[in-house]
């Protein structure tokens, strides 16, 4: 955390003891054995801590201790990333983020009262199946109705779908894009669970047949709505960068450790100048990714013009360096290393989940070239 405030480094440590007492690799793969994605009650004591509400306004009960709600979340969420915890904060805080930020966000103070709480856990709804990330350019479609709008379509890599009481689902209108709450129990909707790589992150495949909202359930007006699908495209992809930060971190800390504790020859791993060379290589492609990725989120915090550029650079850089890393780390440990019973290949299965979740590292880097051109950014 560097040279951050005593509250933050409070705040931060509070979190960080809780997650190992609570989210250890043992309790993630005791999650993983009874096939359970997160505890409803351990999500509800991570909000009391204070999570859910750090993208929040302080008029809604919100806020965080350093008066940068975005760059405390990406903080925690750089600590999940140290136990591949469980838990829906990354859904929940781009739910709130769309829904507290948006024009007529009274109409929507129950939902955030309850997933501030923990009460409730909702999920956004923008992947589509067989589609690159594009936000702003769904097929799922919101026909106008006499009172407010009938939903059709399908998406696909909804995180946390089938635990989430609501849905906040990105549609086409003849206005262009919109947001809607819908309720995840509402008359043609249909949640399919989709497996998952990652022992306890979980997806669902969610089908809207017909299903109709009320003009209460829009989340932002036609001219709001595309704004608010960037700004939370861009605190998606952040948060997910923050958290491989600490996924990276602790991997090659153990890695290190292996190298000094491990002989051969009777001298320690780490004596040995080729894999000096390799661990000088590796520590600077996490520095790289730390510092490339807390860049990404100033710029979202201060919602910079030319923050998708640096956001895309994050994610491609992190997607491309992330796995290479990782799989650095299996080889100098060995044959160990590839076992099941070694806790290795739990960081490595959401690395690569979260290779191709928000867009790959070739569509971001497409973003880069449209953005650089003067177009508008592919994400």
């Amino acid at each position: 955390m560097g040279d951050a405030a005593p509250e933050t480094e409070l705040f931060v440590a509070t979190a960080r003891a809780f997650l190992d007492k609570h989210a250890s690799l043992a309790q993630v793969r005791a999650l993983h054995a009874d096939g359970v994605s997160f505890d409803p009650g351990w999500w509800r004591r991570a909000a009391e801590l204070g999570w859910t509400g750090l993208l929040v306004p302080e008029q809604l009960g919100g806020g965080s201790v350093s008066g940068d709600g975005l760059h405390d979340l990406a903080l925690i969420a750089e600590n999940l990333g140290h136990t591949v915890a469980p838990g829906p904060l990354h859904p929940v805080s781009v739910v709130l983020a769309g829904v507290a930020e948006t024009d007529n966000r009274d109409r929507h103070a129950a939902t955030i009262d309850s997933l501030m709480s923990g009460a409730a856990v909702g999920a956004w709804a923008v992947d589509e199946p067989g589609r690159p990330f594009a936000p702003q350019r769904p097929t799922v479609t919101a026909t106008p109705t006499a009172g407010g709008h009938r939903i059709d379509g399908v998406k696909d890599r909804v995180e946390a779908g089938a635990e989430s009481a609501l849905l906040l689902v990105v549609a086409r209108s003849p206005d262009g894009p919109r947001q809607f709450v819908v309720p995840a129990d509402a008359p043609g909707v249909t949640v399919a669970p989709q497996r998952s790589l990652d022992f306890v992150k979980r997806y669902a495949r969610v089908h809207f047949d017909g299903v109709v909202v009320d003009e209460a359930a829009a989340v932002g007006s036609a001219t709001q709505a595309p704004v608010l699908i960037d700004r939370q495209a861009q605190i998606a992809v952040v948060l997910q960068c923050a958290e491989l930060v600490g996924i990276l971190d602790t991997v090659f800390g153990m890695t290190i450790r292996w190298a000094l504790d491990r002989h051969s020859f009777g001298r320690p791993l780490a004596s040995y100048q080729a894999l000096k060379h390799r661990l000088a290589d590796m520590k600077m492609w996490l520095e790289a990714c730390r510092g490339i990725t807390y860049g990404a989120v100033a710029d979202v915090a201060a919602r910079k013009p030319d923050a998708q550029l640096t956001v895309s650079a994050a994610k491609s850089y992190l997607g491309e360096h992330a796995s290479t890393l990782a799989q650095e780390c299996v080889q100098l440990h060995g044959g160990i290393g590839v076992t099941w019973e070694h806790d290795l290949h739990l960081f490595l299965r959401r690395i690569t989940l979260y290779r191709s979740m928000f867009g790959t590292p070739a569509e971001h880097h497409r973003a880069i070239y449209a953005g650089l051109r003067g177009g508008r950014p592919a994400a």
